[in-house]
């Protein structure tokens, strides 16, 4: 919802700031009907509008020969994601947007604001980078043990009685321990960087492996294990891979 206000008061400012200028927004308030997504696209490439502001919908793989210009503001939200994909996405988003510009006869621009400059995502998606970008990357996943280097299955845990998840943790950390092989990395149960939404709590269990097929076991065996347990009643236990 931060970003909501965020759309929306960048589209005052540049209005205030450019009075003459014809300024579309596009985020999750402007898109909720059906084909609106699309009609501001095709007004925007029309040239029925000067700007467009918007959330980071609006790089994904659109050609406007005419722009000329991209800004991207807090570049670096990305980065703040406690997921190990986090500077792949800032990467990858930064070099869609910064392609938006100049793919007509004109030359392009992108201007990018963020707090941390000197993180080698950013650097790398400035100077349109990709080799730049995976030597560094690879080697931060190969410290950390993350794919592609090693396998990671990460077990979630979640429920709407504080309590029964508490119960289920606690057991969850009892059989992983005793099922574990030492050659699985386990890592939890935690509490994530969002513990509760919409009033459902939840913990995870991170695992990593080189083998694959050592992971698929593990979570048969935490399947078989959590079945019809009286620990688990209202609880769910969902399963994500790499």
């Amino acid at each position: 919802s931060g970003f909501k206000a965020g759309t929306q008061k960048i589209e005052m400012l540049v209005k205030k700031r450019f009075p003459k200028a014809r300024v579309l927004r596009m985020d999750f308030d402007t898109t909720r009907k059906k084909e609106s997504y699309e009609k501001i696209l095709s007004a925007f490439g029309k040239g029925e509008a000067d700007v467009l502001v918007g959330t980071q919908m609006i790089v994904k793989g659109h050609d406007f020969p005419n722009v000329t210009l991209v800004g991207v503001l807090a570049a670096d939200i990305s980065l703040y994601a406690s997921d190990y994909r986090a500077a792949e996405r800032t990467f990858q988003l930064l070099t869609q947007a910064a392609g938006r510009a100049g793919r007509g006869e004109q030359a392009g621009e992108a201007v990018i604001q963020t707090y941390m400059p000197e993180h080698y995502s950013i650097q790398a998606a400035v100077k349109q980078d990709y080799e730049a970008f995976y030597r560094q990357e690879i080697a931060y996943r190969n410290l950390m043990g993350y794919p592609p280097v090693m396998h990671m299955l990460e077990v979630k845990i979640s429920s709407k009685n504080e309590g029964n998840l508490e119960k289920s943790c606690d057991d969850m950390k009892k059989f992983s321990d005793m099922a574990g092989d030492k050659k699985l990395f386990i890592t939890g149960p935690v509490v994530p960087q969002v513990y509760k939404l919409n009033d459902i709590y939840t913990q995870v269990v991170y695992v990593k492996a080189a083998d694959y097929e050592m992971l698929t076991q593990f979570k048969d065996n935490i399947e078989v294990h959590v079945k019809d347990n009286i620990l688990y009643k209202n609880v769910s236990v969902q399963f994500n891979f790499d």
